[in-house]
């Protein structure tokens, strides 16, 4: 089949996927919410199993997160596509009052749905085509959806690793960076420092007593000196809090920290700098917990190679793929690290990921849809 006929099924199904994209939306999924999160697996295994192929669809429970879901198919082809995804989002219940699924100028609206949601459907909407046009892919095709990703992926990472480790490739459906896929990203560092004090009345004695504020004031300081921006290193305190009432020295307090790095050794130094942190004041105790959390996605040749592949295919239809890199994280970090070529970014062109006017755009869904397909088919 010609490229400029895979581009014509997907744009004949474009009210259709439209309306998939609006269910999926509806089901406000945030982290931590298990119920929710085990519904909008429940909608995409409801969703796999109408199409007249040979699925195996497994659900992982995670008693504090949900479920999380792996859909396979075609595999009695030779070699192994990952296609990968996650199921939360960053939106507690109640916030597409402030963001309404809706269209508008061509923009379609949604809480979740440039992060990932839209993602999700396309690909439900590529085992469409090979279910419909009796096409198959190159390899056999694993799509895993995971329900903890936005909060770190502690659940979640070892069945990335997992099945990441016999893959030929990967192609991640995060949302794009205006279109452009994304072939490296920052790693990430999460942790959180605390501090213990001694508290004193604030006008009586207050000498007696060792602010645990005070001490957080100058340790985050000190872990600004940390950032190198020329090595992409960046260190920012994101969060804070402490004290106990107006008029007692504050016995504790803590923040937290993030961390962003493109090279494993950015990440030693950061991570051995943060850790062997001491006090300012010697009557306040210190307490760090966190560390690494995901390592940077390189661009390597063969994402390279994988890119100009996928930008070829573009071009036969006259869809124009671009590239860029990131400071943002996502499970593609952990694939990289396995060595495992990847592209990362390929959801629906959009914008306001996290934001309250987060959208994907209208015309691009068919576009995209056709290029991944096209891509696993290749």
């Amino acid at each position: 089949m010609k490229p400029t006929q895979v581009l014509d099924y997907f744009n004949a199904r474009r009210d259709s996927t439209v309306a998939m994209i609006r269910e999926i939306v509806e089901i406000e999924s945030p982290s931590y919410d298990v119920e929710r999160s085990r519904l909008v697996a429940l909608w995409i295994e409801n969703e796999a199993r109408k199409l007249s192929l040979d699925l195996e669809i497994e659900k992982i429970p995670e008693k504090k997160f949900g479920d999380h879901i792996i859909i396979r198919a075609f595999s009695k082809r030779e070699g192994k596509i990952l296609i990968l995804g996650h199921t939360d989002t960053v939106h507690p219940v109640g916030t597409k009052i402030l963001n309404p699924t809706r269209i508008e100028d061509g923009k379609f609206f949604g809480c979740g749905i440039f992060d990932m949601k839209s993602g999700i459907v396309l690909m439900l909407e590529a085992l469409r085509f090979f279910a419909e046009t009796g096409i198959e892919p190159s390899r056999s095709l694993t799509i895993l959806l995971s329900c903890d990703e936005e909060v770190g992926s502690f659940t979640g990472r070892e069945l990335v690793e997992r099945e990441a480790a016999d893959s030929d490739v990967s192609f991640v459906l995060e949302p794009s960076a205006a279109g452009r896929v994304k072939t490296g990203r920052k790693g990430t560092g999460m942790f959180t420092l605390k501090t213990h004090g001694v508290p004193a009345h604030a006008g009586l004695e207050p000498e007696r007593g060792a602010s645990a504020v005070l001490e957080v004031a100058q340790q985050i300081q000190k872990l600004h000196s940390l950032n190198n921006i020329a090595a992409g290193t960046t260190v920012n305190v994101c969060t804070i809090r402490g004290g106990t009432t107006t008029n007692v020295i504050p016995e504790h307090a803590e923040c937290t920290v993030d961390v962003r790095f493109s090279s494993m050794d950015e990440a030693s130094r950061i991570e051995a700098a943060v850790l062997d942190l001491n006090s300012f004041d010697e009557r306040v105790s210190i307490e760090i917990t966190g560390g690494i959390n995901r390592p940077p996605m390189e661009r390597t040749a063969a994402v390279a190679g994988l890119f100009e592949k996928a930008r070829s295919i573009g071009a036969s239809f006259d869809y124009e793929v671009g590239e860029t890199q990131v400071g943002g994280a996502s499970d593609g970090n952990f694939i990289a690290a396995l060595g495992v070529p990847l592209l990362d970014g390929l959801g629906i062109a959009g914008d306001g990921a996290h934001r309250l006017d987060e959208h994907i755009l209208i015309d691009d869904i068919a576009k995209r849809a056709a290029l991944i397909t096209l891509m696993l088919m290749s």
